[in-house]
């Protein structure tokens, strides 16, 4: 194994153009951890964010961007249980995915669902994390239970669908096309609404309000979101993509009994993330196996155009996941 590898830096804080490939050297896992030869790293909101400047890493994790990757087990630290060199895997990262090799903890490894390529594996860690995690984890979804998704052409929206849909709830979703409409309807979304055209806030209170939000928006959508719920509804938040700030009047919450709440994924401990897959082993694994779930992909880049993977995913045209190939 050589002492160097190729990886994608942040330049400095910018658009696509400063990721620049660059050699760093190989990582070394420490205790409970592997490190992995990746096949292919997932492109995610937060990896653009981070080039931007505006997300910066936990103090403990890589500087390079990269949540998510798949490919082979090429090395095992101490503390290591139930994995070998040579394990194929995917696997939330603390940072470092847009590299040929990565470090991640191994407890936060996943196998690579049955007959399931290495391009598709690497969609499912950074999105399933973080769906499971905040929709019934912490939302709280059940079976009968009507589930809004904001977003619903993304990652998350696509994974979201899919998972209320198998767990039995009436899944809506926004998008911002008739063709990301279409798509959503198509895994499973009893409605899509285009919301250049109608208001989501009429079409749920016509049907009686959504009893949990998954939002990602934020800024004005958080009172229209909290109108647009049911009696003792729940309001997750993972994200504010239209501002992190706003007013709320809290007589509405109290009278409805309605319910907000929200994370993010990547500053969580690796006790908490190990929990998540956990559960998505027992949960979620068996449907990824069966077929009866799986990542929407939108593109595929080689790992040295980057650049070109993140101004894709800023025009946000995209439907489903887009990833680097590096050793694919």
């Amino acid at each position: 194994m050589t002492e160097t590898m190729r990886a994608i830096e942040i330049t400095k804080p910018g658009g696509p153009e400063v990721l620049q490939l660059v050699e760093r050297p190989m990582p070394e896992p420490k205790h409970g951890q592997v490190v992995i030869r990746v096949a292919y790293a997932g492109v995610n909101r937060p990896d653009a964010l981070q080039r931007a400047g505006m997300y910066a890493p936990p103090p403990t994790a890589s500087d390079l961007p990269g949540l998510e990757a798949s490919g082979e087990i090429t090395a095992i630290g101490d503390g290591v249980s139930g994995l070998k060199v040579g394990d194929k895997v995917c696997a939330l990262l603390p940072g470092g995915g847009y590299a040929e090799y990565v470090a991640t903890a191994a407890a936060h490894c996943l196998p690579v669902p049955d007959g399931m390529s290495m391009k598709d594996a690497a969609c499912l860690p950074e999105t399933f994390f973080t769906v499971w995690s905040n929709v019934f984890m912490r939302g709280g979804l059940k079976a009968g239970e009507l589930f809004l998704v904001h977003g619903g052409s993304s990652g998350i929206g696509t994974t979201a669908i899919q998972l209320g849909r198998e767990f039995g709830a009436r899944v809506f979703a926004t998008a911002g096309t008739d063709t990301k409409c279409g798509a959503c309807v198509k895994l499973g979304a009893e409605a899509a609404i285009n919301y250049r055209d109608s208001d989501f806030v009429d079409v749920l209170k016509a049907e009686g309000g959504a009893d949990l939000i998954l939002d990602m928006v934020g800024g004005e959508y958080i009172p229209r979101n909290l109108q647009a719920l049911a009696e003792d509804g729940r309001l997750v938040q993972i994200a504010f993509l239209g501002g992190a700030k706003v007013e709320v009047n809290f007589t509405t919450l109290m009278t409805r009994r309605l319910t907000m709440t929200g994370s993010t994924l990547r500053p969580q401990s690796d006790l908490a993330k190990a929990r998540i897959a956990e559960q998505l082993r027992e949960q979620v694994w068996p449907l990824l196996n069966a077929g009866k779930i799986a990542p929407v992909m939108d593109s595929e880049y080689d790992f040295e155009n980057a650049s070109e993977a993140h101004a894709r995913m800023e025009t946000s045209g995209h439907i489903g996941k887009i990833v680097l190939k590096v050793h694919g």
